[in-house]
């Protein structure tokens, strides 16, 4: 299940995309666009920065902008980088525990194939499809 956090983000680079713009967006606006408490958007957009999505600058004219084009962003890269992983049972996880079960396991094919489909599909998916 993708969190409030990765929806959030995905409502943040959506909203920047909107404003095709070269120019910093103040975090303010998108919060009112968005109706997100900024609180709660200053540590998501700090992720964000963190992450290569999206770059900040303080000052008079401050605020976020897309670090690369919508056409260049998948929805799969913004929610990996809020949820970590995306995969439907613990033991899918990019740096999971090698379960002593796996051979024996009569799910773990439906796990994988599940897996599989989410991150075809998420990363198939543009910011830039989603305006």
């Amino acid at each position: 299940m993708v969190s409030t956090k990765g929806r959030y983000a995905l409502r943040v680079m959506i909203d920047l995309a909107e404003q095709g713009t070269e120019e910093y967006i103040p975090l303010k606006d998108i919060a009112e666009r968005q109706d997100i408490s900024k609180k709660y958007l200053e540590i998501i957009a700090k992720d964000l920065v963190k992450g290569g999505m999206i770059e900040g600058a303080s000052g008079k004219r401050g605020g976020y902008r897309l670090k690369k084009s919508a056409d260049k962003v998948t929805v799969g890269e913004v929610i990996k980088l809020m949820e970590g992983s995306i995969a439907p049972v613990a033991c899918l996880a990019d740096k999971a525990e090698k379960c002593p079960r796996r051979k024996v396991c009569k799910t773990v094919k439906m796990w994988e194939e599940l897996y599989k489909l989410e991150n075809d599909f998420f990363s198939s998916k543009k910011i830039s499809d989603l305006l």
